[in-house]
């Protein structure tokens, strides 16, 4: 019974072995994601993906896909390259001379600075200024807070009529 628990026990450790040294000769991802820390693209790298929360993104490089910000600004530059879509919700977009989108950009309560020699391969969305973040923001809280009213004024007349009166 042993041999059987030690082949076992070796294998286990041969499968975890062989797991993790393909994992380590993986081509790593070229994606980047920040939460509060800004992101720069230098110009010359290229990343896929990059994503951004709470801070924002300079691009002087390649971008193969998408640049999204949430919370930050997007600030392309230097005849900076962007293959996918440029999308920022709550903060500025700005193209300097001689950059492309290949994508869309769109513009959630922000402003779109956009240089004459700058080129856009698609649709161009910007919905600016605070109106768009107060509506988008302010409308669900205002009501989930007449919801919360109704519900306290619900209860408070139920508990008032329920109540037996004083002799």
């Amino acid at each position: 019974m042993s041999s059987l628990i030690r082949f076992v026990a070796q294998g286990s450790v041969a499968v975890l072995f062989l797991a993790l040294s393909t994992a380590a000769f993986a081509d790593s991802s070229h994606d980047r994601t920040h939460f509060g820390h800004d992101i720069i693209v230098g110009p010359n790298e290229q990343v896929a993906d990059v994503t951004c929360f709470g801070c924002s993104v300079t691009v002087r490089g390649h971008v193969s896909s998408d640049v999204t910000t949430f919370g930050g600004s997007i600030i392309l530059e230097d005849k900076a390259d962007v293959a996918g879509d440029a999308t920022s919700f709550g903060g500025n977009i700005h193209l300097d001379d001689g950059v492309r989108v290949g994508g869309d950009i769109t513009l959630f309560g922000g402003r779109l600075r956009r240089e004459p020699s700058a080129s856009v391969g698609g649709d161009v969305t910007a919905f600016t200024g605070g109106f768009w973040m107060l509506l988008i923001f302010g409308l669900p809280l205002l009501m989930l807070g007449a919801f919360i009213a109704l519900i306290v004024w619900l209860v408070r007349l139920l508990t008032r009529h329920s109540m037996p009166v004083a002799a």
